[in-house]
């Protein structure tokens, strides 16, 4: 369904703030504008008011990827219903492009834009697109990145349902922080190799600590 593009508004949204490393780009009416896109007639009319109104509809879709994430998948439908019904949508039939040689148009289906204000049109968007999403493919293919300082939100579209984290930046950095891990675990294990030449070390540390110790003895 067309209107399932929209949910990209919402991931767009929730990662213009990455809390554990306290960052926060969602900070003028400009970067407003920019998550709209700069064609997006809906964007000029943005102002300082809709800095604080969106970032109150972030923290409520980040606690909808969060919940889907940790498997509360009723908890994740009954706070983006919250929102639907706080910011409506009207569908429209839009026909702008033609579908054929004989240009017949291809219709599909938009969000018109009623909103009162650049916020509400934008949060109104991004929870119909969630929603189409959700429904469609279902609760679990919203995600939180796992790849630890990361808290980013994603929209899992494999078809496996494996994706852990929100870019192949992510993955990788992940991968190689649990590589590094096992290694360490490994070299702990007792019989390992890195672990016998520690305990040979410490042998010969010992041995040697107690001849200087005690000279006269010899």
């Amino acid at each position: 369904m067309e209107l399932a593009y929209y949910s990209d508004y919402a991931v767009r949204l929730v990662n213009t703030e990455e809390p554990a490393r306290g960052t926060d780009t969602l900070t003028s009416v400009e970067a407003v504008r920019e998550l709209f896109g700069a064609a997006a007639q809906t964007a000029r009319r943005a102002s300082d008011s809709d800095v604080t109104r969106l970032r109150s509809v972030r923290a409520r879709l980040r606690a909808i990827f969060e919940a889907a994430d940790a498997g509360e998948e009723v908890r994740a439908v009954d706070l983006l219903n919250a929102l639907l019904i706080e910011f409506p949508v009207s569908p429209q039939i839009s026909g702008h492009e033609q579908r054929d040689a004989d240009g017949r148009p291809d219709w599909h289906m938009h969000i018109a834009d009623h909103a009162a204000n650049a916020s509400a049109s934008y949060a109104a968007t991004a929870c119909m697109g969630l929603a189409v999403h959700l429904t469609e493919l279902g609760v679990d293919r919203l995600g939180i990145c796992r790849a630890a300082p990361c808290r980013n939100a994603y929209l899992d579209t494999s078809t496996n349902r494996s994706r852990r984290y929100c870019s192949d930046r992510c993955a990788t950095r992940a991968n190689v922080a649990a590589y590094r891990a096992r290694k360490r675990l490994e070299n702990q294990e007792p019989g390992s190799p890195a672990a016998a030449g520690d305990s040979a070390r410490t042998g010969r540390s010992a041995d040697s600590s107690q001849d200087s110790s005690a000279p006269g003895e010899r």
